[in-house]
């Protein structure tokens, strides 16, 4: 079996609130194992056979669309992949640590064009920072995010696609309880 993190899109923000208890038995419904959800924003855990991360994601979609009657982007990882995308560097640690910096992680379906990437980088300025590795897009927040003049309905539309956004810390507690 593979273990992988589906982190969901428009789970129980913009009027969809879907319980965890209800989102497990629909990817046990689906057929996954060993399936754990964490906190309420769609994270979740879960066991497989199948190999393939588009064909898992295209399941989950399908499924989800069906149970909850609206979309919801399925963005998959490995626990190797997740690990990797919480120990990724990409800002100098005196920036992390500095009282009221936050660091978020946009995860995509592919890496962004040179093009898109550079859309995104021209959001730069003092308050905010970004970065693009691999299907990740790391965002330096300077102050709160609700300041930033960013919202995720901007960067979806910068960038050409879906995308969905997880605190860093977030991100470090999944890898701690999941992968290891």
């Amino acid at each position: 079996m593979h273990k992988y993190i589906a982190l969901l899109r428009a789970i129980n923000v913009g009027g969809h609130t879907v319980k965890m208890d209800q989102l497990k038995k629909l990817f046990e419904k689906m057929g996954f194992a060993k399936v754990e959800t964490f906190i309420a924003s769609g994270n979740v855990f879960f066991e497989s056979k199948i190999i393939k991360a588009e064909t898992i994601k295209q399941k989950i979609e399908i499924e989800l669309h069906k149970a909850l009657g609206y979309n919801v982007g399925a963005f998959i990882r490995t626990t190797e992949e997740l690990r990797a995308i919480a120990d990724y560097k990409p800002f100098k640690e005196s920036d992390l640590s500095q009282t009221g910096n936050s660091l978020y992680i946009a995860l995509l379906d592919r890496a962004p064009s040179k093009e898109l990437q550079k859309n995104v980088m021209a959001l730069s300025d003092k308050l905010r920072e970004f970065h693009f590795n691999n299907k990740e897009m790391y965002w330096l927040c300077r102050g709160k995010f609700s300041d930033s003049g960013i919202s995720g309905k901007l960067l979806e539309k910068t960038l050409e696609m879906e995308t969905t956004i997880r605190n860093s810390k977030t991100i470090k507690k999944i890898v701690l309880k999941f992968c290891n």
